[in-house]
């Protein structure tokens, strides 16, 4: 039997959050490291790569009552990443660095290692011996990584409600159900 109040899934088995955490710690570092701390960019990209990892927690706790919440948060982490991605891009502009073009052996390179890696441990440690554009194209390659499993996931989720229904359809059916023996 359908249960009214399901377990929510754990977030921590999602590779959007498992990417995004990484993206969170390569930001911070990378704040901490490059930027000027008197510069509002600092906590910007911090808060937006946070906002990007913490939505998605949030989601998945909110999502055993409101799928509709659910959807809103992820589709915020997305947001936040978005912004954060800019950033990226906008550091390697102002300072006339290259941003590794399509197809590029970095790239391609970096994409595959996306693929391959969710741990944070994993990038940090190449974060540690890389000059700060070449970390700064490793943030944009994953952030697009994470943009594109969040689009997925927003696809799913819709899915999933256009099927299922939500949390108020699950209490009228189960208690319509009781009812009716």
């Amino acid at each position: 039997m359908e249960e009214l109040i399901p377990q929510h899934g754990n977030y921590k088995k999602l590779i959007s959050y498992q990417k995004s955490n990484v993206i969170y710690c390569l930001t911070y570092y990378f704040v901490q490291n490059y930027l000027d701390k008197k510069d509002r960019t600092c906590d910007q990209m911090i808060q937006a790569a946070r906002s990007g990892k913490q939505n998605i927690i949030e989601g998945s706790a909110a999502s055993t009552t409101s799928a509709k919440t659910e959807i809103k948060l992820v589709n915020v982490a997305k947001a936040s990443l978005q912004e954060l991605l800019e950033d990226y891009e906008d550091y390697l502009k102002t300072r006339n660095h290259r941003q590794w073009e399509e197809n590029s052996v970095e790239l391609l390179t970096m994409r595959e290692l996306g693929r391959q890696h969710n741990d944070a441990e994993y990038f940090m440690n190449l974060a540690q011996t890389r000059p700060p554009e070449t970390i700064a194209n490793m943030c944009i390659v994953l952030i697009k990584q994470a943009d594109y499993l969040l689009f997925r996931q927003l696809q799913r989720l819709s899915k999933d409600f256009m099927s299922k229904g939500g949390f108020t359809e699950r209490m009228y059916r189960l208690r319509s159900e009781k009812r009716n023996g």
